[in-house]
């Protein structure tokens, strides 16, 4: 699958904003200890892919009822699901230089994960967390992701890497008052 960019502009996936806040005190002082154990970009990557992937439980695997969407909001209370831990893991590649955007897969509800860029291509990641069958491993030398569809049951990978979230993500996450909520509301397309 090739993967397309919604803005030529590769600046815009090193940007802040008030989702992807790398500016914020919580997310840059977790990058500058995670940068401090790296020996280069790559590395830092891996570092801060693992870091979300073991360190934030995605709330629907331990039962968190609360929805965070904010990158500096996942990181301080330590949870989230699929889309948040990626603003999460998205704040902290950005906070280091590493252009990351947000991208998809369609399931029964829409997945996301992020893709890093290295050697001029791009890679996706997932850090949504490990549990029984799912083994997501941070790669540039092939995707491992937690899932994979499978298109004679309607699932896909959907092409666009979006610089922001995408506005059908970001509005269920911003309306759920928990995460019980969020289940009923998680858009099934993009």
């Amino acid at each position: 699958m090739e993967l397309i960019q919604n803005t030529p502009d590769l600046s815009a996936y090193l940007a802040a904003d008030d989702v992807i806040d790398h500016h914020h005190p919580v997310v840059g002082e977790v990058a500058a200890r995670l940068a401090k154990e790296a020996v280069d970009s790559y590395a830092y990557a891996r570092l801060a892919f693992e870091f979300v992937r073991d360190t934030i439980p995605h709330s629907q695997d331990s039962g968190d009822p609360r929805v965070t969407w904010r990158a500096s909001d996942v990181l301080e209370q330590g949870t989230g699901i699929c889309y948040a831990k990626a603003h999460a893991l998205a704040a902290l590649l950005r906070a280091e230089d590493i252009p990351t955007a947000l991208c998809y897969q369609k399931f029964d509800v829409v997945h996301g994960l992020v893709a890093v860029r290295f050697n001029g291509a791009w890679h996706r990641q997932d850090p949504r967390g490990n549990k029984p069958g799912v083994d997501a491993q941070f790669s540039l030398d092939g995707e491992r992701l937690a899932f994979t569809p499978e298109p004679e049951s309607n699932e896909m990978d959907y092409p666009v890497l979006y610089a922001e979230p995408h506005p059908a993500v970001l509005s269920v996450l911003k309306a759920a008052p928990d995460r019980l909520y969020l289940w009923k509301t998680l858009p099934t397309a993009l």
